[in-house]
């Protein structure tokens, strides 16, 4: 059955090997709707193209324009704190940020759910690849975003996970997000683009160049605020943490040092 490797299961990224990870990311249902949409998107694309360099225009248009996207959803939405201030919208926002926060080693959230990144995906990279190439483009467009997605996903994991990398560029954006969740959360929005946060003030290279956030796990969303805007402490049943639970049993804890660099 479609999706049944990850029926009722939950991942800890703190316990996996690279070899664990690679299949829980190659069975997990969004991975392969964003694969199968994306191989759609492109032969649809290559069928309605008219010219080849318009295709290949918005394919690097549309890569260009993926970490901007990424980075204003990060910092603004999902780092906002007016989600959870209305009843609505507090379920979305715990989904889509605060439980990835409050344990960043819970594989299943840290993936999206469709119904929230289809509709974004679409959202950035159809109008941009349809004014570059018309229906053509917007396919192109769809395809460049979904493959995207599935790379920043991936490495996402890897960001998490309890393993050194061997390339040094990989390591060194699993330092920068690390640093991004267990030091300064208002800061190094990136997944693999960091450019973003260089142009808009936001990044920081080492741990000691910013004083550690005592929101770093909650996102502001601290007992205090859970007694104002209980809905999502109600969704959650339980008061919300100032740290993952089990840390310091599992990999990953710290940005420099230890295992979470690993």
């Amino acid at each position: 059955m479609w999706g049944e490797a990850w029926r009722g299961r939950s991942y800890d990224l703190g316990r996996m090997t690279l070899r664990d990870l690679t299949v829980a990311y190659w069975t997990y249902p969004a991975i392969q709707v964003y694969t199968a949409l994306a191989l759609l998107s492109a032969g649809l694309a290559l069928a309605w193209a008219g010219d080849p360099a318009a295709l290949v225009l918005t394919v690097l248009v549309a890569s260009a324009v993926y970490p901007l996207a990424w980075y204003v959803i990060h910092r603004f939405i999902l780092h906002g704190r007016w989600l959870y201030r209305m009843p609505w919208t507090a379920a979305l926002w715990k989904r889509i940020h605060f439980d990835h926060h409050q344990d960043p080693h819970r594989l299943e959230v840290l993936f999206g759910s469709l119904a929230n990144t289809l509709p974004t995906i679409a959202l950035v990279t159809l109008p941009v690849g349809w004014a570059i190439d018309g229906r053509a483009g917007a396919a192109a467009a769809l395809a460049t975003g979904l493959v995207t997605t599935c790379v920043y996903e991936f490495f996402h994991c890897i960001q998490h996970l309890n393993y050194k990398p061997r390339w040094a560029w990989v390591a060194r954006i699993k330092q920068l997000h690390l640093a991004h969740h267990f030091h300064d959360e208002d800061g190094n929005y990136g997944i693999v683009s960091f450019l973003p946060d260089r142009l808009f003030g936001t990044y920081y290279a080492e741990a000691r160049q910013r004083p550690r956030s005592r929101h770093v796990f909650n996102l502001g969303y601290d007992l205090e605020e859970a007694r104002r805007y209980p809905w999502v402490m109600e969704l959650t049943g339980a008061p919300p943490r100032d740290r993952p639970e089990g840390a310091g049993r599992r990999g990953g804890e710290t940005p420099a040092g230890g295992r979470a660099c690993l």
